[in-house]
Order: structure tokens, then sequence, then C-alpha cells
């Protein structure tokens, strides 16, 4: 059975991370959404709530599922059994990022690829930072996320106390 691990802080999931998520679901026999600890982002949701929030967009694909982890992804990797990592690409300035931890991650464990993935031009603008602060100021971001996850961000944003929304690269 080949696996392959989907990294992210998915602080929240939005749209285009279903869609790379959807796509490495055809080339692969079971996928793991690798929920990344990472307090360095200061994440909006923790842990355990990123995960619930994950789970529910799950439904329509039996091969995926959700864990997180905190260490070297590639170690986390390892212990899954995969043998890939997908990447979600939106724009240039992604891949840079991007190949630079690709090429760190070879260095760490040679036998696991990294694949990039770009997501659909409609989502090719979209990140949970701006997400984030689209929700914060009150704006509407129906389009960007699932329904579960607009549901959470209307609760714990708060527009009358429009504020810079934590976060970093997806």
């Amino acid at each position: 059975m080949r696996t392959c691990i989907y990294p992210g802080t998915f602080d929240p999931i939005t749209n285009g991370h279903l869609d790379v998520m959807a796509r490495a679901a055809r080339m692969f026999d079971r996928i793991i959404l690798g929920v990344a600890v990472n307090p360095g982002k200061g994440p909006l949701f923790s842990l355990e709530e990123r995960v619930a929030l994950i789970r529910p967009n799950l439904a329509a694909y039996p091969n995926v599922e959700v864990d997180s982890f905190d260490g070297l992804l590639v170690d986390f990797a390892r212990r899954r059994g995969a043998v890939a990592l997908i990447r979600g690409l939106r724009v240039l300035s992604d891949f840079e990022f991007e190949f630079q931890m690709a090429l760190m991650n070879r260095h760490l464990n040679a036998e696991i690829e990294t694949i990039f993935v770009m997501t659909k031009d409609a989502y090719s603008y979209t990140s949970s930072r701006m997400v984030k602060q689209v929700a914060n100021y009150g704006g509407d971001i129906t389009p960007f996320v699932p329904e579960n996850v607009r549901a959470a961000l209307r609760a714990r944003c708060s527009p009358k106390n429009a504020q810079y929304m934590p976060g970093g690269h997806d």
C-alpha cells in the first residue's frame, strides 16, 4: 500500500487544502493529513480543534485519515510507512520555500519523495492566514473554507475587536 503524508498546520483547513488532498487521494492508496504541532506559528485553534475541524471533511475519502505530529516530518513519515510527502503550491513564492524544505527532507531521509501538487486556480490566493484575517474583520469566507470551519471561525473571531491574526506560511 502506497502511503503519503500531506503535512501542514491546517489552522484552519481551507478548500485549497482539501483540493490538494483530493488530488493526492487519487494518486496514493492512503493519505495521512499530518497536523503539525508548530507552536511557533501561534495557531488560532488548538491541535485538537484543528484535527476535529478536519475529520468531518474526510467522509468522502475512505483512503484519507488525519493524525498529528511533533518533531521532524520525515520521522513522522517513516513511522507511518509513507513513501512520499505531498506539498501544495499556490503561487511561485510557495515553490521557493517548499523546494528548500524538500531538499532538507531529502537530506534527512532520501527514501521519502516530495511531490508538489498545484491547487486549483480558484484557491491560488487563499491561505489560512488570509482566511483568518478576513473572518476577523467580518468578511465572507464561505468560498474559502468548509461550513464547519466557517462556523468555528465565526465563533472564534470577533469583527468588533478586529486584530491581526497570527499565522504564517500554510
